[in-house]
């Protein structure tokens, strides 16, 4: 399989750079065989059942994006945060990287500096903080928002680049599925017995990394850190003895249960763990029936996962669709539900 039979236009006016009004997306549906209905995410309870499960991602995006000056010559540096490794230590992408070899300090704000240790590997280097760097997130951080977004991130991106789930920190982007929830809509799927479930992905550049690869099964996708707490792994168990339907909320979500499904079976083990799972068409679904996510980027991984669940030709027509009538993509854009099985 061709990376570019996953290839699609999309007008550049159809990039959200801002988010909708929480709660007030758009929806397309793909359920069963029927063709795409266009609803809205307030849609959301009418298209699921009582015992059906949401499963969620609570990962919280830290202010990845940080402003450094390399000591002595004043040049500036940008350091964006992928991964912490040690107390004071993160792996970070660096920008000039020609201008951070190993042993360059750089200075963030008084009393605050970082050495560059060494480099790791696909452009990341290992910085090491001359202190805990979490204190200082909020001030001197900020929202590390996709590249597609052709802005400045402004103060309102550190509320609305933010899940109601958000939790534990530590991603470096949002799992934008769950963007589209409000406390309102949480309430309506209660009172229907819909149940929400909830599990950590801390979502990586990994998930972004393009496809370079002409053959769709010669790409790599990085490993990354997920924990599915023990209540998750009941609710699971539970929805399947009474035969709801496991629904999940973001491709962050799909990762995580297919991941732990493939490395250990099920019942899903508790607690955590890690993943490079690639979901591509021809991959066998374990855990998931059902997903609520957004509009992906072309030639992307998360495309060719979303076409791992109801097929290339099915889901390039209903973007082709979603473009005719003025659909919003990618991470500020609207939701796409898919329920490959029809409704019991």
């Amino acid at each position: 399989m061709l990376t570019s039979d996953f290839d699609y236009d999309l007008p550049d006016h159809l990039i959200a750079q801002h988010p909708a009004p929480r709660g007030e997306s758009r929806m397309m549906v793909i359920a069963g065989n029927a063709p795409p209905q266009h609803r809205r995410i307030v849609d959301l309870p009418d298209l699921l059942e009582r015992g059906d499960l949401l499963v969620v991602n609570d990962t919280r995006v830290i202010p990845a994006r940080l402003t450094a000056k390399r000591h002595g010559t004043g040049g500036v540096v940008e350091v964006f945060l992928v991964e912490k490794t040690g107390e004071r230590e993160w792996l970070c992408l660096t920008k000039p990287g020609r201008k951070t070899p190993p042993g360059q300090r750089l200075d963030l704000a008084p009393g605050l500096s970082a050495e560059v240790v060494e480099p790791r590997g696909d452009g990341k280097r290992l910085v090491r903080f001359s202190e805990p760097l979490e204190p200082h997130l909020d001030e001197l951080g900020t929202v590390p928002l996709p590249p597609y977004i052709k802005r400045p991130a402004e103060p309102r991106d550190h509320r609305e680049y933010q899940t109601i789930f958000a939790e534990r920190p530590g991603a470096i982007a949002a799992p934008t599925a769950g963007l589209h929830f409000t406390d309102e809509l949480v309430e309506r799927l209660a009172e229907l017995g819909v149940e929400i479930a909830r599990l950590t992905l801390y979502v990586g550049v990994g998930t972004f990394k393009p496809v370079t690869a002409e053959l769709v099964h010669e790409h790599r996708m990085d490993r990354e850190r997920y924990e599915i707490p023990a209540a998750t792994v009941e609710r699971l168990l539970a929805t399947r003895r009474r035969g709801g339907r496991i629904v999940a909320v973001g491709t962050t979500v799909v990762r995580t249960l297919e991941g732990a499904a493939a490395s250990h079976g099920w019942p899903l083990p508790e607690g955590p763990g890690s993943t490079d799972l690639f979901i591509r068409p021809g991959h066998r679904f374990r855990v998931v029936e059902g997903l609520l996510t957004n509009f992906h980027l072309p030639r992307s991984t998360l495309l060719m996962l979303v076409a791992a669940f109801v097929g290339r030709e099915r889901i390039l027509d209903a973007y082709r669709e979603a473009i005719a009538a003025g659909y919003r993509f990618f991470s500020y854009g609207d939701a796409m539900l898919l329920l490959p099985a029809a409704a019991r």
